[in-house]
């Protein structure tokens, strides 16, 4: 079965949080598309509502929106997510997976709609002051 790294972007506190899933709860993501809602009761994060905004597979090749399925395309990209063009106008053909999860995509982003009661990660435990210092 897959296993998935969850990537949460919290919008509210403008951190990340990330979360491992396998068994049961990655088979839930298998067939979801970019764009999607998903509850967070999947993720064991209940009260939460979560929507797919990108991802990437084995290899590092990330996921875009606008190329349909489960594949890897190279395709020519003028700007957008695979790129990073600082010359205007000029088309460069990347590589890049489409807008479905499947068994070969490794990290999944995520980005919170609703929160639950609980927060996304459990608070850290203070170190000592004595550590701080050194």
């Amino acid at each position: 079965m897959a296993e998935f790294k969850l990537v949460i972007g919290d919008p509210k506190s403008g951190k990340c949080h990330q979360v491992v899933v396998s068994g049961d709860n990655a088979g839930f993501f298998l067939g979801k598309k970019i764009g999607e809602k998903v509850n967070g009761e999947s993720i064991d994060k209940p009260g939460y509502e979560f929507e797919i905004t990108g991802g990437a597979d084995f290899c590092g090749f990330p996921m875009r929106k606008d190329i349909e399925g489960p594949i890897r395309k190279g395709i020519l990209i003028v700007s957008g997510v695979g790129i990073r063009n600082t010359d205007k106008g000029i088309k460069k053909r990347k590589t890049v997976c489409g807008n479905t999860i499947h068994e070969k995509i490794t990290q999944v982003s995520l980005k919170v709609l609703k929160h639950g009661k609980e927060p996304l990660a459990p608070v850290a435990a203070e170190k000592p002051a004595e550590e701080k210092k050194k």
